[in-house]
């Protein structure tokens, strides 16, 4: 496997780790705002949004690195705003996730600790994207912000050619984050009706 497919691996591996932590962590602890409360309702509608976000932002990221990572620096599109896009918008996505538990904290905590797990990768892949690409990585790494978005930088370029499988596969890996849908609902309902103890709460 190359030094690049090593680290899509990884990122992989993280995302499914955090996400299975995120629920089980979860399963005992419940929102201080009740279910059915106005604050509770917006905060999970609010969640759903940044969850489809992050898997459409997922998608377009694709369309432009699609295939190319090994092959060159590219820079357009998600890639001119951010070096790393599919981080950002999977950590939207990751406090979309906490929001179905109706928290704030929940929210900012799950995008952190997501933030958190991304932020090693991204250094060891800067490594590896330094050595390989040299000068013209080094320009683009001191013309683009690593993490948070600048939207004034935003450029266009050209998108990959399309593959198909590129995209579903990008796809399968952010509909992990629409599991949250159902599961918090269910575990509401358990909270709600006894069968799972609430060890904890927060706002």
């Amino acid at each position: 496997m190359s030094g690049l497919g090593r680290y899509q691996s990884m990122r992989r591996l993280v995302l499914a780790a955090m996400v299975v932590a995120m629920f089980a962590a979860l399963l005992f602890g419940q929102s201080t705002f009740p279910p059915d409360t106005t604050v509770h309702e917006v905060v999970e509608m609010v969640g759903i949004l940044l969850i489809f976000l992050g898997i459409v932002g997922r998608l377009w990221c694709t369309l432009y690195i699609g295939g190319r990572k090994s092959g060159e620096v590219v820079t357009g599109g998600p890639y001119s705003i951010t070096r790393n896009p599919l981080y950002v918008f999977s950590t939207l996505a990751a406090a979309g996730v906490g929001a179905q538990m109706g928290s704030i904290v929940a929210t900012i905590g799950f995008a952190a600790l997501c933030a958190a797990a991304f932020h090693i990768v991204i250094l060891r892949e800067e490594r590896h994207l330094g050595e390989l690409f040299g000068p013209a990585y080094h320009a683009y790494v001191a013309r683009v912000p690593r993490f948070f978005p600048r939207l004034s930088l935003y450029q266009e370029g050209e998108t990959a050619s399309f593959r198909p499988k590129l995209l579903l596969n990008t796809l399968l890996d952010g509909l992990v984050f629409l599991v949250a849908l159902p599961v918090f609902e269910l575990i509401d309902h358990a909270q709600v009706t006894g069968v799972l103890p609430v060890l904890f709460r927060i706002p």
